[in-house]
């Protein structure tokens, strides 16, 4: 079983953060849990080239299910997402604003989107699914993907901006930056780097840090599940307790306490493994 992330080839590094797979397989007896997904700041390309999934939004009557390849955009609340008995997912993690460069779609109109990935990219999709469904291993996945988002590149629809290098120093650095700070760095005035920023990350930067910040409070939480909650905010750059869970009730509707509760539930935990710090 598997759930561990990978570097793309240096050839798509500049559109591509990481590939992740998660791979489980549950007895014909076992009980399947759901996975409380929280919002994280990724857009993705995910492939289904087993078991597909079935989505349903915590906080509306979305509900979603039987998509083989589905693109989803910056999540702003938790989907429970229930996966089937022989379950592989690989997903492509865009760095920020690689997906409107590479569709030229703004990335806000995906948005707590789930949507058929037929919808914006060819068909040719199927046939990447289906080689996934083939590869001997691992390593080959990753070498399909490779090759698919290299095709990608090849039209790129947009190119790279200030703002592009702006969104990823913000998912590696929590430290608190102005609004201004940001817009010099992006050769831009504060209103323009706000609406263009918003066009390729699908949200503000100062939403984009908070859920950035959040997403490595949960991961940080996994990996060291003893730490205490005042611990995580610090280690965060939360200015307190207070503010974490300020969050996680904005994100999750829950104290932090109780969604990790839900958390140690995942599928995942059924083979020792969770979501922790990525690469």
């Amino acid at each position: 079983m598997l759930l561990k992330d990978f570097i793309p080839s240096p050839a798509v590094s500049d559109y591509v953060q990481l590939y992740r797979i998660v791979h489980f397989i549950f007895g014909i007896n076992e009980q399947v849990p759901f996975k409380a997904y929280p919002p994280r700041p990724e857009h993705c390309l995910a492939f289904y080239p087993y078991d597909t999934e079935r989505v349903e939004y915590a906080n509306c009557e979305k509900k979603i299910h039987s998509i083989p390849v589905v693109m989803y955009g910056q999540q702003l609340e938790v989907t429970n997402r229930f996966v089937g008995r022989n379950f592989l997912v690989f997903q492509i993690l865009f760095h920020p604003g690689a997906f409107y460069r590479l569709t030229g779609i703004p990335a806000y109109e995906l948005n707590n989107e789930y949507i058929d990935a037929e919808q914006i990219f060819s068909s040719q999709l199927r046939l990447v699914n289906e080689q996934l469904f083939h590869a001997a291993d691992y390593a080959a996945m990753i070498q399909v993907a490779n090759r698919f988002v290299l095709q990608l590149a090849k039209n790129v629809k947009k190119q790279e901006h200030a703002i592009d290098k702006v969104s990823r120093l913000l998912l590696l650095n929590n430290e608190h930056f102005s609004l201004d700070q940001l817009a010099k760095q992006s050769f831009l005035c504060t209103k323009q780097f706000e609406r263009k920023f918003k066009e390729r990350t699908g949200i503000n930067p100062k939403l984009f840090a908070r859920v950035t910040r959040f997403d490595k409070a949960f991961r940080l939480k996994n990996l060291y599940p003893y730490y205490d909650w005042l611990r995580i905010a610090m280690e965060c750059n939360y200015h307190d307790y207070q503010h974490l869970v300020r969050d996680y009730k904005d994100f999750t509707n829950m104290t932090p306490t109780a969604f990790h509760e839900i958390e140690s539930k995942a599928p995942e935990r059924n083979f020792g493994l969770a979501e922790t710090i990525t690469l």
